[in-house]
């Protein structure tokens, strides 16, 4: 009896400061970008990594063990991440492999998750375009299918998947907000919600009112200044003030990633921190 005690106070001290293993981790402004950038982030003074999940999955077994020695060493979190399926394995369309998905989303799933990650940008454009002459509602069922198959997947690995509404020039299927909760409520798993990019939602002239009717499943967002897709710098540079005073609205303190351009780094990086910082009330 006493050592069950003991055993039990020794794991109470151990898990003090952890969140719970399902959870998402709280507010917090990210970069997005390739592995090669993730020591520039971190000295650039982002909260966190969010890495490409397909760059992850294509590391042959002695690269991946070398990322995650490297993320250890730097100390930087990556709770998140995008680029969830290449565009070679098709989601949509006549062509579809079950079996190709599942073996993926095995490899991708268990890498992140060893790395940290809790929730996943589920954009990938290319993977979900819907072949010409393929019917619309069709390849929405095979979307909706893919969803219920990836929620428990997911889950098993205490990570949510968001999907991300894309501007008509990147994706033909899921461009709006609304189109997106129409997805995860046709799903209907807890693991599988919504995210919003400020540079899709702009390109395609949201209305940033549609924030409040989503906000039981906003997750997530991305952050561009639309012009160029780069980093947003300064507050007058860009119309952001009605979307940030509806994210202020609901209360927002979840991530986001700045997935931007930019040719400096070590300079942008603190600015695009601080601007958003000041816009969230953070």
């Amino acid at each position: 009896m006493k050592r069950h005690r003991l055993a039990i106070a020794i794991a109470a001290l151990l898990s003090l400061g952890r969140p719970a293993p399902d959870a998402i981790p709280g507010k917090g402004i990210g970069y997005c970008g390739p592995l090669h950038d993730i020591a520039a982030a971190k000295a650039a003074g982002f909260d966190y990594m969010e890495l490409r999940t397909s760059e992850v999955a294509a590391l042959s077994d002695g690269e991946f063990e070398r990322l995650a020695a490297q993320l250890k060493a730097l100390a930087f979190s990556t709770p998140a991440a995008y680029w969830f399926v290449p565009a070679e394995i098709k989601l949509t369309g006549p062509a579809i492999d079950q079996s190709r998905q599942l073996e993926y989303l095995h490899r991708a799933l268990d890498r992140v998750s060893r790395l940290g990650v809790r929730l996943i940008v589920f954009g990938s454009g290319g993977a979900r375009q819907v072949p010409a002459g393929f019917p619309m509602e069709e390849a929405f069922r095979q979307l909706v299918d893919f969803g219920k198959r990836v929620g428990p997947e997911a889950r098993k690995r205490n990570i949510t998947i968001a999907i991300e509404p894309q501007r008509r020039e990147e994706c033909n299927i899921i461009n709006s907000t609304a189109e997106a909760l129409r997805w995860v409520e046709a799903v209907n798993d807890p693991n599988i919600q919504l995210m919003i990019d400020y540079y899709h939602f702009s390109v395609e002239n949201e209305d940033p009112a549609i924030i409040l009717k989503v906000k039981d499943h906003l997750r997530h967002l991305h952050m561009a200044n639309p012009n160029h897709r780069v980093m947003p710098l300064d507050w007058e540079e860009y119309n952001y003030a009605p979307f940030f005073a509806v994210l202020r609205e609901i209360h927002y303190q979840d991530l986001i990633g700045i997935e931007a351009s930019t040719t400096n780094l070590p300079s942008d990086g603190p600015k695009t921190i601080a601007l958003l910082r000041r816009a969230l009330g953070w």
